[in-house]
């Protein structure tokens, strides 16, 4: 508050005082809750897609067994799958670093927008990716390549349910980072729960 000599010598009182910003312990709490929920989701999506990328990887039986690389939509699963468990690398250490300093790696309007973009588009490279491994493995249980023991289609299959469950995951860091975006659009600056 200014004393009235300051008022009396010309300043201008300022019409809003400065009220200090304060974050009770308990929306700090929610906050970190949060967070870490969030970097949970990213740390098994990260897992589930590179397990899933290693298996189609890892995909080839001798000369005899047909091979992943042969197949386009087995390319497309390890491509995908790759892909996101980079980009899941990468925002586990963004949440690390978020939890750790108490802020964005980047600005935060820049980094809510990003990751809740980023989330969108690799939840759907993933399931469009393992659909077609799914189809492409339903097709060749048609013939004669995959029989009941045949350990390539068993490989393939586990690599396409390990990259759905990655999926899954990712949808899941896509719902909480959509809820950062709205909260942030909601409140305007920090992100608030």
């Amino acid at each position: 508050m200014r004393s009235p000599q300051a008022l009396r010598n010309g300043e201008n009182p300022s019409p809003h005082p400065r009220i200090p910003h304060f974050h009770s312990t308990v929306s700090v709490q929610k906050l970190r809750r949060f967070n870490s929920l969030g970097l949970v989701f990213r740390l098994a999506a990260f897992c589930f897609s590179l397990a899933a990328s290693v298996f189609m990887l890892t995909n080839s039986h001798g000369s005899a067994s047909p091979h992943w690389y042969d197949f386009d939509a087995f390319r497309f699963v390890f491509a995908a799958n790759a892909i996101v468990a980079v980009y899941s690398l990468f925002e586990l250490v963004a949440s690390v670093w978020e939890i750790s300093r108490g802020a964005t790696l980047f600005p935060e309007i820049l980094q809510v927008w990003f990751d809740f973009g980023h989330d969108q588009v690799f939840a759907y490279l993933l399931l469009s990716a393992n659909s077609a491994g799914t189809a492409m493995e339903k097709a060749l249980k048609g013939t004669d390549t995959c029989t009941a023991t045949n350990a390539f289609c068993i490989q393939s299959d586990i690599s396409i349910a390990l990259g759905f469950a990655g999926f899954l995951f990712l949808g899941f860091s896509s719902l909480l980072s959509g809820f950062r975006v709205v909260s942030f659009i909601i409140n305007g600056s920090r992100f608030h729960l």
